[in-house]
């Protein structure tokens, strides 16, 4: 049973086999792990039921995020055994708000100081804190591709497969694979990874996503997958000191 089969309609359902969607599109031969937004803002801190984290975290999944976490904790510990690259994005705003564009009209909290830079909302969450070779880079809209040097990095790196994790999924996650999609890399969602503040938008988006661009799977055979990719796949791009 996949985790939408609860909200789908049979006849959508029917509709899309029939087309001939959700194909398996599968795994390359070298993937990099993508960590969006898993900033303490999109969770909470401490762990709370979400309807008592978004009293202050207006943006937080609650529980829920801390269960991706941990999840994605498990994913991020095997792509560092395996010397996978890991590209993480963060969020923040300016104090003026001259660079939130129209997300300024869509909140009336849009006040809050939780996002502004500096705030440790901002801030990824420790359990899968990015190191000193990891690559870093703040966004400003839904899609880490938008505006950054993604795209760039994953060329450099002669990526062919983006291991999408974080929240939230209608938002980031959706407008993430979609364009990883757009420039024809094999896309993989690991379910337990990403997180919604809404699960309605969380099944039904993650349904899209394996229909059309990319293939939601659970965490474990991400992690096989990951077993079979060589340690040193990466070698040349490595900086000097973690080649010894």
């Amino acid at each position: 049973m996949a985790i939408w089969d609860d909200v789908i309609p049979e006849q959508d359902k029917k509709i899309y086999e029939v087309a001939g969607w959700s194909k398996p599109g599968g795994f390359g031969k070298r993937p990099a792990l993508l960590l969006v937004d898993i900033i303490y803002n999109f969770v909470g801190d401490p762990e709370e039921p979400i309807l008592d984290s978004i009293k202050k975290w207006r943006y937080s999944c609650g529980t829920i995020g801390w269960d991706g976490v941990r999840a994605t904790s498990r994913l991020v510990a095997k792509a560092r055994e395996k010397k996978i690259p890991l590209f993480y994005t963060q969020w923040e705003r300016r104090p003026d708000f001259l660079d939130m564009g129209r997300w300024n009209d869509k909140n009336f909290r849009v006040d809050d100081g939780i996002d502004v830079t500096g705030h440790h909302g901002n801030d990824v969450v420790k359990e899968v804190a990015p190191q000193e070779h990891d690559m870093v880079f703040v966004k400003k809209k839904p899609s880490a591709f938008f505006g950054t040097s993604l795209a760039s990095y994953l060329i450099d790196f002669g990526i062919d497969t983006v291991i999408l994790t974080g929240t939230t999924t209608s938002g980031c996650i959706r407008s993430t694979a979609i364009d990883a999609f757009s420039y024809n890399y094999y896309c993989i969602v690991p379910q337990e990874c990403v997180w919604d503040r809404g699960q309605l938008s969380h099944k039904v988006n993650l349904f899209d996503i394996n229909a059309k661009y990319g293939d939601v799977v659970e965490l474990d055979p991400v992690l096989k997958y990951l077993d079979s990719i060589p340690t040193d796949l990466f070698h040349d791009r490595w900086p000097r000191q973690m080649k010894r």
